[in-house]
């Protein structure tokens, strides 16, 4: 046995020898890679698609021209110069970049820091341009030109559960502009993994596997993420032809566009989950049935799925025959590949000897199609599962394919960076990746000064091997001062002010200097945006998930009602209780306790600058979606505090405070459902249209209808008395969703709670529990109507609200 001492001491060699060997290793990926772009001139045209959709009017105003990386010191760069020339009506600016994505990136650049414009999604506010001259008087830059490099070749985008929480109802025409934001954004490293159901429909086919087991197999439109990872299989299912063959098609449109931008997409591969049939098929094979994974009751229509071990031939074969069909059906596009057999799913054993032997099986099935594979894996399992990960373990599997043959993303580098624990993963190539968001939950939330300074110092520290930055949020489409500053760190090569980086933003965003918005901007920046608790987990505000829990039980927190200060009062709530990956568990004995890291004074000093603001910005759509997104959290932070004095009360046994109190509440509900509807970028309506929109025959319509309503809400399986263990994981604060589901779940526990006062019982929870669930299921089979068009006055709507409740 090796002792720890000389353990430590191998280790340190070893990541001196792999962080030299590790470099080299990945040159020759990015060479390798380089050679599969698309042509200079396809990549060109694609650029000037690009900006042709986003400013039609100046197509001609600027050249795009493709340059080697011999241009730029052997690094990714774009250059921006004056486009010289005496003809009439030329281009009046250049741009120049390595790839495409270069070239978008040089775009961006130059409207954002010399014409003063704004770029984020449609819903959280659009593009501010505006402020982008006309042709013919676009400004000029420096006569030197500009010239940014890259300080890491990647930008990688994407976690594996955001084509479930985000991208699952898009067509073409969103899929399109969402490329546009990546190339505009710099990302080049995108996860794709659209469509691959219908690849493994092949694949298994080839295994004497029939489409009835195949069925039982696959996960519902709104649980494909889960079914991929082998969490469940069948909830929300069958898949219907129909969708398989669509979204094979839109795989192969996605894949073609990301070609022509010069961006190396992320393929799927094979990490040992198989149908239940396959084990009858082989019966000698090494299929292990899974455990539960949040199930209420363990039942086997949707639970406890199968594994093929690494360790199986069968493995190998399997997994290279995924990527043989993969490369026939799109081409030699991509080296790299993703695979997460680990994750959530801890080895028999912890002997590295072991751990070593099934990483390079893992590895081998992906090699064996294509040679040059590299596997990039997330390193959310170091984090989850630590007491399992130790160093000998991680190295085991970190050193068990050839240097430079992985990529790992520190996935919550944001909170919990694992390069600094890891020694640099031991010389393994990684990723530094901001999480920032589980279940696509719309909260303003952020870690700015982290994100502005954590890369550079990753990058910049002793025998780093930081290979790139990355964003791997579950949801997207929020936040928007988050996703524009990370991206960009991509091209920050060493440390910027923060702060005048914020001034510059609020400018760009709405288009013009405001000094009580850059006021506003300054206490977001101290509160909202600087949460530094390493609380992984946020909007669990009372509106949205609701407590299941029983007030009157012996073991109650001790809540003295107003005498105590809200922050206090926050504050001494029991609190979550991390479990696994997608489940925070509520403790049955102790109430549980919304995310809250600001003073919620400070940032209804920042709604009232926005609100001051309004006379002059009023018409800019983003300043609208951050007044409705900034004026709802701040109610929503009210709503917990109304909600805590209603447990005071019937703790006093004061039956009209709890009246009061309560009814407070279920007004705030309907207040801020009111505020929500004024915008259309926080309707339910959209969400449930999109999905239906994807139908085609009126099976698909009702199929694709409850996956959309069962995922934002119950999300799981329950039982009579037993709500789903993932009820609410992925929340909305969406007008519809607000009156037609939170509301009517707080009455019936309010209207209990006073019951039980006036008739002087224990609260009832169970009788709570059976009615909301019941509700909640009626509620996911349905087919009401919700409104996709914006109703209302946001800034007089926003302004009656902040005088009715913080005035």
């Amino acid at each position: 046995m090796i002792n720890l001492k000389s353990w430590f001491l191998l280790a340190i060699l070893s990541m001196f020898l792999c962080t030299t060997l590790g470099s080299d290793a990945v040159d020759s990926v990015l060479r390798r890679l380089d050679s599969k772009r698309a042509q200079s001139v396809v990549q060109e045209s694609a650029a000037k698609g690009v900006l042709q959709r986003l400013l039609p009017a100046h197509l001609h105003s600027f050249e795009f021209k493709i340059i080697s990386k011999d241009l730029c010191g052997g690094r990714s760069c774009f250059r921006i110069t004056n486009y010289k020339s005496s003809r009439r009506n030329s281009p009046e600016i250049l741009i120049q970049g390595t790839t495409a994505v270069e070239i978008a990136s040089g775009l961006h650049w130059y409207l954002k820091y010399k014409c003063g414009a704004h770029i984020s999604w449609d819903k959280t506010g659009g593009v501010q341009l505006a402020s982008v001259p006309k042709p013919g008087a676009l400004p000029l830059v420096e006569a030197r030109g500009v010239t940014i490099q890259r300080p890491v070749p990647w930008n990688y985008y994407q976690n594996v559960v955001t084509s479930s929480y985000s991208y699952v109802w898009w067509d073409w025409q969103r899929w399109e502009k969402e490329i546009d934001w990546m190339a505009l954004q710099g990302i080049n490293l995108p996860l794709a993994f659209t469509g691959q159901e219908a690849i493994w429909q092949k694949v298994f086919l080839d295994y004497n596997i029939t489409t009835q087991e195949l069925n039982n197999f696959f996960g519902g439109p709104a649980f494909l993420a889960w079914a991929r990872m082998g969490n469940l299989h069948a909830w929300g299912g069958p898949l219907s032809q129909n969708w398989l063959n669509i979204q094979l098609a839109l795989q192969k449109r996605i894949l073609s566009r990301m070609q022509e931008l010069g961006m190396t997409p992320v393929l799927p591969s094979f990490s040992g989950n198989v149908p239940a049939a396959l084990k009858k098929i082989f019966p000698s094979a090494n299929i292990t049935r899974l455990g539960d994974w949040n199930t209420v009751s363990g039942d086997s229509r949707w639970c406890c799925t199968f594994l093929l071990s690494p360790s199986d031939p069968l493995f190998i074969e399997i997994g290279e025959t995924f990527i043989q069909k993969q490369i026939k059906e799109y081409g030699d596009i991509t080296d790299i590949y993703n695979c997460d057999t680990f994750n959530e799913n801890t080895p028999p054993t912890d002997d590295p000897t072991y751990i070593s032997s099934l990483g390079s099986a893992v590895y081998k099935a992906m090699s064996k199609a294509n040679s040059n594979a590299v596997w990039l894996m997330q390193g959310w399992l170091f984090y989850s599962d630590s007491k399992y990960w130790k160093p000998p373990q991680m190295e085991a599997l970190l050193h068990s394919v050839p240097r430079g043959k992985m990529i790992v993303l520190d996935l919550f580098a944001d909170v919990k960076p694992i390069w600094k624990s890891s020694s640099q993963f031991y010389g393994t190539p990684y990723i530094w990746c901001m999480l920032h968001n589980f279940g696509g939950n719309i909260e303003m939330y952020g870690v700015l000064d982290a994100v502005a300074s954590g890369p550079i110092d990753a990058r910049t520290s002793e025998n780093s091997t930081m290979v790139g930055v990355g964003m791997c949020m579950e949801g997207i489409e929020h936040n928007p001062v988050v996703y524009e500053l990370m991206p960009e760190m991509a091209f920050r090569g060493g440390n910027f002010q923060l702060q005048g980086w914020l001034k510059s933003y609020s400018r760009r965003r709405y288009g013009k200097v405001n000094d009580h918005i850059e006021a506003a901007w300054e206490i977001l920046y101290h509160t909202v945006y600087n949460c530094t608790d390493g609380i992984a987990f946020h909007n669990t505000d009372y509106i949205v998930k609701f407590p299941d829990w029983d007030p009157s039980g012996k073991t109650g927190t001790g809540i003295s009602g107003t005498d105590m200060s809200n922050q206090n009062r926050m504050q001494q709530l029991a609190g979550f209780q991390w479990n696994r990956r997608f489940l925070f568990s509520e403790k049955s004995s102790s109430l549980p306790k919304p995310h809250l890291w600001y003073s919620t004074e400070d940032v209804i000093k920042a709604l009232k600058l926005f609100l001051d603001a309004g006379k002059e910005l009023s018409g800019s759509l983003t300043y609208r979606y951050d007044l409705v997104d900034l004026t709802r959290q701040s109610l929503s932070k009210l709503a917990n505090q109304v909600y805590l004095d209603t447990i005071a009360a019937f703790h006093h046994e004061d039956a009209k405070a709890l009246s009061l109190h309560s009814q407070k509440f279920l007004q705030l509900i309907k207040d801020i459902d009111k505020l929500l509807a004024a915008d259309d970028n926080f309707l339910l309506g959209t969400w449930l249209e999109s999905a239906k929109n994807l139908a085609m025959n009126s099976d698909d319509t009702k199929q694709y209808e409850w996956n959309a309503r069962t995922q934002i809400t119950m999300w799981y399986d329950n039982a009579k008395y037993n709500q789903s263990k993932l009820h609410d994981y992925a929340n909305k604060f969406w007008s519809g969703l607000l009156e037609a589901y939170y509301l009517p779940r707080a009455s019936m526990y309010f209207k209990l709670l006073s019951r039980s006062l006036e008739e002087k019982v224990d609260f009832n929870l169970l009788e709570w529990r059976k009615e909301w669930i019941a509700y909640s299921n009626k509620w996911q089979e349905s087919t009401e109507l919700y409104p996709v068009k914006a109703k209302g006055d946001t800034l007089a709507i926003a302004t009656v609200l902040y005088e009715k409740y913080f005035s």
